[in-house]
């Protein structure tokens, strides 16, 4: 298996320290704090190793604090329903004795039902399109504060190819919407499961980013502050994140220092899987 996505697979594993207690490691990725898809992967790992014959169907959570790179994450899970179909079990996650983040998930045993869904946009193939995960041109690095550098250079778990070409160093206003290929960059075991704990952690890239398209501005803005809030997901389909899926996202509305981003995660075979909404911080600092 590839070495970063072994690195990633580990990470989403947990300590179980007490029945409904668990630990996992912090990773920095470059990030100013703990990266949000991490968490959310960690905590769907602590909720599912409490469920058994169910599957996970939805989550919604919270940020609340920023988490600490280089601290481990205590997991505490609360088992709230286990019904006849359902489970629901509800996480928080602490570090130095503070909530940093706190998440609602719902299992779900197999049924049959109705079944439709959206098509799914008319885009380019992946092979198509350049592979952007890489480290980016040494020309570009040298022009990007540090902590942007040192983003950017972090080796990735996933291959991203972006519909739209990016130019982060001169952003235009554009639509507030935006497709980007992904998968990861080797074979997974067959559990779906673990699929849908990976597409958790890599849902995090991009989503937020589609509020600032219509305003000219990108991340690397030193003014401009974003964070997530909350995030939520709904898993439709059986899903495989080492084979492509498009991230087809847009941004209804930015008001009030937020920004709102809803996203549709497509198969290669035109499937809608799962659907994704956060809203976050967006906000440009004062001048002093």
């Amino acid at each position: 298996m590839d070495q970063r996505l072994a690195d990633l697979l580990q990470l989403l594993e947990l300590e179980q320290l007490e029945v409904n207690l668990f630990r996992g490691a912090s990773r920095d990725i470059g990030a100013p704090q703990v990266f949000g898809g991490q968490v959310l992967g960690q905590a769907l790992t602590a909720a599912a190793a409490t469920v058994e014959g169910r599957t996970v169907h939805s989550l919604h959570a919270y940020f609340l604090r920023r988490g600490d790179c280089n601290a481990p994450i205590v997991y505490e899970v609360d088992r709230s329903l286990d019904g006849h179909s359902f489970a629901n079990r509800r996480i928080v996650a602490i570090q130095h004795g503070q909530q940093i983040f706190n998440m609602t998930a719902s299992f779900q045993i197999a049924e049959a039902g109705f079944d439709h869904q959206v098509p799914m946009p008319q885009v380019p193939a992946p092979e198509s399109l350049p592979d952007q995960s890489g480290r980016p041109p040494q020309e570009l690095l040298v022009r990007l504060p540090e902590r942007v550098r040192r983003f950017l250079e972090q080796p990735r778990p996933f291959e991203f190819r972006t519909v739209q070409p990016l130019d982060l160093l001169r952003p235009r206003r554009e639509r507030p919407a935006r497709e980007i290929w992904f998968r990861a960059v080797g074979a997974l075991p067959d559990d779906e499961t673990l699929h849908r704990r990976l597409l958790a952690y890599v849902s995090d890239f991009f989503l937020l980013d589609t509020a600032t398209l219509p305003h000219g501005t990108s991340f690397l803005n030193p003014s401009l502050v974003m964070a997530s809030i909350d995030h939520a997901m709904w898993f439709h389909r059986p899903l495989r994140v080492d084979d492509w899926l498009l991230y087809a996202m847009e941004s209804p509305s930015a008001s009030g220092a937020r920004g709102f981003a809803r996203a549709g995660v497509f198969a290669r075979d035109g499937r809608l899987v799962a659907s994704t909404a956060q809203e976050g911080l967006v906000r440009t600092r004062k001048e002093a």
